[in-house]
């Protein structure tokens, strides 16, 4: 059932998510059969495998339940062929539980209490619809002091509980009533606070259950949460109360009465209240996977960001009372100098000291970029920086420029363990300046280091369950990582554990073998590494480079098991490695043309889709695919708040994304918010259609809030 669910859902041959679920369960992970085993999944992208492999964890658990559930009703001796079959057949975990309600051990309720009283039978009675004689001479036979029933009233009482229980429990009416609220029902906030709060909008706020967006969700949460606002969901009970009245009145005069109070009473005390909890856990739910969703599209452009490579950067960490931390560090990320510069909490001329002090390590190192951090003290310090650099190029004519670098996370990773192990003979505050410097020169490589949650990227993150936004995270970490490569020879233990097969207790073996033995000379040699026997190599050898090697394609992504059909190609084609190596092979397309390309996999006995990978690979051995995203900014000058002004165009790079828009550091310390109305002049559905974190967009202003630091902007022009 799992194989026939996964295909109806994700549209998938049955042969395909057979294949897949084979790998998955040998082992296998989603880069490698991603990136190797296209034959056998179609060629399916890493973001579609990793929806499968979430949704097959679902399914597979919601089948357990099913199994679980089906056995707990079989052994009361109450399972039906039919009520099985509805069992088999739920979708959700949700129909399941419904099914099993009636048969859950219930904890003490006032139906339970009143069967212990011997009144189940009166219940069936008003319940069957047949009886047409005086119910309170019906119920007088049930009174017994003994067991607490003194009279007809509590008798019907009684009785009528347990009926309104039994419609609680229907499932037909909670899935019905279920998709009834979801569908017309209304969130109602209210809230009443003297102290202005950001949750001001919601203190008299309605909106449609279905129409809202996931950010809203996880805010009003919060708010509920804070203890700011209170939240209900409201529906129309008379039509619920229509629907339950159709299907369980039996057009009996004498009991339909006492039915129509049951009905009520179940509505208001048993279905509404759960079913309520149900629609806000959906809600959460929704609002989770729109955060998640966000965090992984935001997180996955920083970490493609391009690199800065050849550079000699300095780090600036910008504070005031303790200062700014500084770190230089060479075009490898090597540290060749440390400093810390009170450039913002100095007078005039002691900031002119400060400043030749900073002028002297620039010049010393022949610095080319400054990375600055956007945290406390960051306005101040570009002012600084940007005089500063005037002053270079007016003493000895070079250009240097800056980057404003988002540095969240920075403080978090200095204080870890990690961090200590990397630079256990520099301070604390210090590691933040290396850090900043290093996400310029390689983002991937200086923010894997990093708790994902804490890099800033995301919407309401901390809102959502760890566990789910923890796995989510890591998977487009991994897939990141292994879609760009690794150097075997320079990848610190945190990048390696990204790597498809290998988990930290062997990238640590890796780094301890580089340290022992020097560097590798090739991919077969990561197999003397401790633990990293047959299967793990089969999973990283490809994502893994080694530029030392002599054998040119351990420096791409061509996998080893290929590496005889490659040559046997190059053979074919004329080709000889050297030109590979060379880049001379640049009419290779028309020579695949001319053979074709289906007779060359043929012969070589490699499917079309791994040949076109290979192709496209020794075109251009080893390179770099995030050298095909934008370059960041750089800044050579500061604009201020109040130079900006309603109609200006500006170029901008995106922050961050969420539901409602996009972020974009125009050059001001405020980042300007572009509503997604702004977006295009046509409907954007959301912000993600149109921009991701790292782009670098021309903006107009539309309108600057000077009091309350707020920036407007426009994507649109010309109207």
């Amino acid at each position: 059932m799992i194989v026939e669910a996964l295909s109806s859902e994700l549209n998938l041959k049955k042969e395909i998510v057979e294949n897949v679920i084979e790998m998955l369960n040998e082992g296998a992970t989603v880069p490698f059969i991603a990136r190797y085993r296209k034959e056998r999944t179609g060629g399916l992208s890493d973001e579609v495998l990793r929806n499968f492999y979430e949704r097959l964890i679902y399914l597979t658990n919601l089948q357990e339940r099913k199994a679980a559930v089906i056995k707990s009703i079989e052994e009361q001796g109450k399972l039906t062929l039919e009520l099985k079959e509805a069992i088999d057949n739920a979708k959700t975990q949700a129909e399941v539980e419904d099914l099993y309600r009636p048969y859950k051990q219930k904890k003490r309720t006032r139906a339970t209490i009143a069967v212990e009283k011997g009144l189940e039978s009166l219940a069936d009675i008003l319940y069957s619809g047949d009886f047409k004689a005086d119910v309170r001479l019906k119920a007088a036979e049930f009174i017994n002091e003994e067991k607490g029933v003194n009279s007809e009233e509590e008798a019907i009482q009684g009785a009528l509980d347990i009926i309104a229980e039994k419609i609680s429990d229907n499932a037909e009416h909670r899935k019905w009533i279920r998709d009834f609220v979801y569908k017309n029902g209304i969130v109602e906030t209210t809230g009443d606070s003297d102290e202005p709060t950001t949750y001001e909008m919601y203190y008299d706020y309605k909106e449609e259950v279905k129409k809202m967006p996931p950010h809203r969700i996880l805010a009003i949460n919060r708010g509920e949460k804070d203890k700011v606002i209170s939240i209900k969901v409201v529906s129309d009970e008379e039509k619920i109360i229509t629907y339950l009245n159709n299907r369980e009145l039996k057009n009996n005069t004498v009991t339909d009465g006492y039915v129509m109070e049951a009905i009520r009473d179940s509505l208001k005390r048993l279905i509404y209240p759960s079913i309520e909890r149900e629609i806000r856990s959906t809600l959460t739910e929704k609002g989770e996977e729109g955060a998640i969703k966000i965090f992984k599209e935001n997180l996955k452009a920083l970490l493609m960001q391009a690199p800065i490579k050849g550079k000699t950067v300095l780090g600036f960490d910008p504070g005031f009372r303790t200062g700014c931390k500084i770190a230089v560090l060479d075009e490898t990320g090597k540290i060749l100098d440390t400093h810390t510069a009170y450039v913002t909490s100095k007078g005039k001329e002691g900031l002119q000291e400060e400043k030749a002090k900073l002028k002297e390590l620039i010049l010393k190192h022949d610095v080319d970029v400054i990375s600055l951090g956007n945290g406390t003290a960051s306005r101040e310090s570009e002012e600084i920086i940007a005089e500063l650099l005037k002053e270079v190029k007016n003493e000895i004519g070079k250009e240097i420029y800056y980057v404003i670098v988002n540095e969240a996370g920075a403080s978090v990773y200095s204080a870890s363990e990690l961090a200590s192990k990397e630079y256990p003979d520099i301070n604390v505050s210090i590691r933040g300046a290396i850090s900043i410097g290093r996400r310029m020169q390689d983002p991937m490589a200086e923010l894997v280091k990093i708790d994902p949650k804490s890099i800033g990227v995301g919407q309401y993150q901390h809102d959502v369950t760890p566990k789910k936004l923890d796995e989510s995270l890591k998977g487009v970490v991994e897939d990141s990582v292994n879609n760009v490569g690794v150097d075997l020879n320079t990848a610190t233990p945190s990048l390696l554990s990204y790597v498809s097969g290998i988990n930290s207790t062997i990238a640590q073996n890796i780094v301890d073998y580089r340290n022992e033995n020097g560097k590798f000379s090739s991919r077969k040699e990561i197999l003397k590494v401790k633990r990293l026997g047959p299967k793990a190599y089969e999973q990283c050898a490809g994502f893994l480079r080694v530029p030392e090697s002599k054998e040119l394609l351990d420096n791409t992504s061509v996998h080893p098991e290929s590496y005889d059909a490659t040559k046997k190609l190059l053979e074919l084609l004329g080709y000889t490695i050297d030109q590979v190596n060379e880049r001379r092979i640049q009419d290779i397309d028309s020579k695949v043309k001319e053979k074709t390309i289906e007779k060359l996999s043929e012969g070589l006995g490699i499917g079309v889709p791994t040949l076109l990978d290979i192709i496209k690979e020794l075109k251009k051995p080893g390179r770099d695919p995030r050298e095909d995203m934008p370059k960041p900014i750089l800044k050579s000058g500061v604009i201020e708040l109040s130079d900006l002004k309603p109609g200006m165009v500006l170029k901008g790079t995106v922050r961050n994304v969420a539901d409602f828009g996009a972020f974009v550091d125009i050059g001001v310390h405020q980042d300007g918010l572009v509503h997604k109305s702004e977006m295009r002049n046509s409907f954007v559905k959301h912000p993600l259609d149109v921009v991701k974190v790292g782009d670098i967009i021309d903006v107009k202003i539309l309108e600057v809030d000077e009091k309350r630091r707020r920036i407007a902007l426009s994507m649109k022009f010309g109207e």
